[in-house]
Order: structure tokens, then C-alpha cells, then sequence
């Protein structure tokens, strides 16, 4: 080709590069680890929704295998919408508020896509899941973030600062929050419960935000894919939208794949007024425009949550209990400093003071990236670095994100390997 560019790749997107998730999972393939790091389960979803999605494909007969409507199949959104009353008690018109999307990422890109103009600024919760920087590069926006900081960082606690938090949880500065919004302010992403941190922000954190938002005139965007998974009775999820002033600017994002262990079926949603609404679509239409026809008939079947998908729920949060109460204590023994997770189905943990060889890993590495690669390829074992989801890094370089959606016997082949690693 002929001129200057050195690059055939658009400038928006040369900051990210190739999502950790990818490198890491091609790492453990590579070296034959255990891959703790990219956050899918290794085992299968609820039968009851494999067969009606088999149904709806309709093997051996007319089946429902052209494109949906475009904002999703009327029993899909009939099902959101009256599991989302449920929950809540706010009355949502599965037509005209409901759109289904492929996936929450595509949600969230829509919604921003949809909402944010050149120029606008965005406030992110730092670390954030990465597709949230991208899609604000994007629209042409401009991420401004607030950390939260790690529970052990009390010496991190500014003068006159009451950290708002569950006790043990990641926190952040609610002066900081404040200094964040600003005239050019959009929108605010908040993801509860948080991946990586496995943060579940509390009524207190969210009503804060919400005050925020009206005072300033912003629409909040809720990531809320693990929704159903949290393990604290004394931290229950609570929904942005309920809260005083806030069903009318808050857009609620949450799919099927985390709830019910089917994340490749990439069913998510976006709730939110008929306005808002249209700001979705505007984007979705030109994206993906429809999302699997069958798959959405099956995902109806689900998100309904009748008895047998609260079963399924109640079943799956059981196990990730176990599974996390397992690793966590594999973790600790092994001289990790793990930061109990409230919900999601991540461990964040402190590395720098595990001992190897006689040798404390803080000294032996300069950040989490060269750490999880070492831990990957000589140990066995991979992990997220966190430090990529963060703006300003040095946040995260002393932690890795372990997942524990994975069976019993998977945790216990990594188990066995970071044991004779490091005990």
C-alpha cells in the first residue's frame, strides 16, 4: 500500500491491542495449563434450556430459525420483563423496553454507541472489564475512572475520606466519585456485582450515584451480568433502577450466560425506558441487528424463572460457593493474600509475598503480567493479570484474578500444582 501508515489498524483501537482473555487462554492451551483465568464454566448449562432451544430449531420440522425481530422474540422479552418485575416491582413493557442484544458486551457497546457523542466523558469504576474502554473509543468518548482500591489498602485512605464499602470489600473514595462528574459528563458504568473485584456495591455506594447522577444530569449504564450470583446475605444485589429518580435515566444490561452457565449462547439484554430504549437500538440494528432465533426461544424458557430455573440458580451458586471457599483456601495456605469475593465468580489475590524457591515473587517480578506468564508456563496454572483493566496500573500489579466457575476436579488439578509450587 502507498502513503505513511505503518498500520492498517484504525487508530481508535491501537490502545487495546489483543484482549487479555485471548492471550492468557492461548498461554494455558500452549503450556498445558490450568486455565483459571478466562471466566467460562467447564461444565454445561440447565438441560430443561438446551431442549427448547432444540425445539425451536425444530430438527426433522418447521422450526423458528429465520431472523427475530429486531429488539428480540416477543416470549424472550415477555420473560425479561416479567423477571425483572419480579424482582424489582417495576412494570417494564417487554415491545417497547426490552431490547435483546448478542450478548451483554454488545449491550454495552450499543449503549454507549447509542448515548455517548464525541467528545462526552464516561465515569468507569477502575478495574473495569475491557470491553468498556473500547467501546467508549468508539462512540469518540472520553473515560474518566475512579479506583477501587483493594480492602488492604488502608494506608491508601485519603485524610477526611469515609470509604464507602462492605466490610473486607474493594471501596472507593466518594470525594473522588463527586470530583469525577463534570459538565461534559454522559453516563456512569456501574458493574455489580464487579468483575474482577467480585465487589457488591452496597444500597449506601449505589444511592450515592444515583444522587450524583440526578444532581448532574447523567444516565447511569448497569452492568449487571452476575446478578443472581452472590454469596453474602448481608450483601444482597441491589438493582440502580429501583432506587429514588433512577428508573427513568438507568439503563439495566444483564444476559443469560453467567446466570445459567451458557455463555456461548451470547443472550443479553438491555432494560430501560422507551427512550433509552431507542438509544439501544439505534446502534443494536446496525450491529448484529437480530440475535440467534433459536437460542432466543430457549433463553425464554429461562428467564421466565420459574421453579426450574431457580433451581438451576440455587444449584449453581452452591456449587460456586464450594468452589470458591476451596480455592481461596488454597490460595491463602499457598501465601496468597485473597480478597474474598461477594459476588461473581472471581478471586482477586495478592502475590508479591508468596514464596518459590526460597525467594519472595514480589522481588523476583516486576508486575502481575510477568507473573501470571511465570505462573502460566512453570506452574501450571493461569490467571488474569488485573493490571490491564486498570488506567492507572499500579493498582493492580500485585494481584491476579483466579476464576472458580470450573468443576471441583478442575480446581483441584490447580490446587495440587500451585501446592507443590509453593508449599
Amino acid at each position: 500500500m502507498s502513503g505513511s501508515r505503518t498500520s492498517l489498524l484504525a487508530d481508535r483501537f491501537s490502545p487495546f491491542g489483543t484482549t487479555i482473555f485471548t492471550e492468557m487462554t492461548q498461554l494455558a492451551m500452549a503450556h498445558g495449563a490450568v486455565n483459571l483465568a478466562q471466566g467460562f464454566p467447564d461444565f454445561d448449562g440447565p438441560e430443561f434450556i438446551k431442549h427448547a432451544a432444540a425445539r425451536a430449531i425444530g430438527v426433522g420440522s418447521h422450526g423458528q430459525n429465520q431472523y427475530a425481530r429486531m429488539f428480540g422474540v416477543p416470549a424472550l422479552n415477555a420473560a425479561i420483563a416479567q423477571g425483572f418485575a419480579s424482582r424489582t416491582g417495576l412494570n417494564v413493557h417487554p415491545d417497547s423496553e426490552v431490547t435483546v442484544t448478542s450478548g451483554c458486551t454488545e449491550a454495552i457497546c450499543a449503549a454507549i454507541m447509542g448515548i455517548v457523542n464525541p467528545g462526552d466523558e464516561v465515569i468507569l469504576f477502575e478495574p473495569y472489564y475491557d470491553s468498556y474502554r473500547a467501546s467508549i473509543a468508539m462512540a469518540g468518548g472520553v473515560a474518566r475512572c475512579v479506583t477501587l482500591h483493594a480492602p488492604s489498602c488502608a494506608d491508601q485512605v485519603p485524610p477526611r475520606c469515609t470509604p464507602l464499602g462492605g466490610e473486607g470489600q474493594f471501596w472507593f473514595d466518594p470525594h473522588e466519585l463527586a470530583q469525577a462528574f463534570s459538565e461534559r459528563t454522559r453516563a456512569i458504568l456501574v458493574n455489580t456485582p464487579h468483575n474482577p473485584t467480585g465487589k457488591v456495591f452496597t444500597r449506601e455506594e449505589l444511592k450515592l450515584i444515583g444522587e450524583l447522577c440526578i444532581r448532574h444530569d447523567v444516565l447511569a449504564i448497569t452492568d449487571e451480568v452476575y446478578e443472581h450470583l452472590t454469596f453474602d446475605p448481608d450483601l444482597p444485589h441491589v438493582h440502580l433502577a429501583t432506587l429514588p429518580g433512577m428508573r427513568e435515566r438507568t439503563l439495566t444490561l444483564s444476559s443469560l450466560g453467567k446466570t445459567f452457565s451458557l455463555t456461548g449462547w451470547k443472550i443479553g439484554w438491555a432494560i430501560g425506558t422507551p427512550e433509552l430504549s431507542r438509544c439501544v437500538r439505534a446502534a443494536h440494528q446496525f450491529m448484529t441487528f437480530a440475535t440467534a432465533t433459536p437460542l432466543q426461544w430457549g433463553a425464554a424458557e429461562a428467564c421466565v424463572l420459574g421453579e426450574p430455573a431457580r433451581e438451576a440458580i440455587a444449584t449453581l451458586v452452591a456449587d460456586l460457593s464450594r468452589g470458591r471457599a476451596f480455592l481461596s483456601g488454597v490460595l491463602t495456605a499457598c501465601g496468597f493474600r485473597v480478597h474474598a469475593p461477594a459476588g461473581a465468580y472471581f478471586i482477586m489475590a495478592d502475590w508479591t509475598n508468596v514464596r518459590s524457591g526460597g525467594k519472595r515473587l514480589g522481588d523476583r517480578f516486576s508486575d502481575d503480567i510477568a507473573f501470571c506468564r511465570w505462573l502460566t508456563q512453570e506452574v501450571g496454572v493461569a490467571a488474569i493479570p488485573p493490571s490491564v483493566f486498570y488506567e492507572h496500573p499500579h493498582h493492580g500489579r500485585s494481584m491476579a484474578r483466579f476464576a472458580f466457575c470450573k468443576r471441583m476436579e478442575t480446581l483441584e488439578k490447580a490446587a495440587d500444582r500451585l501446592k507443590k509450587s509453593f508449599i
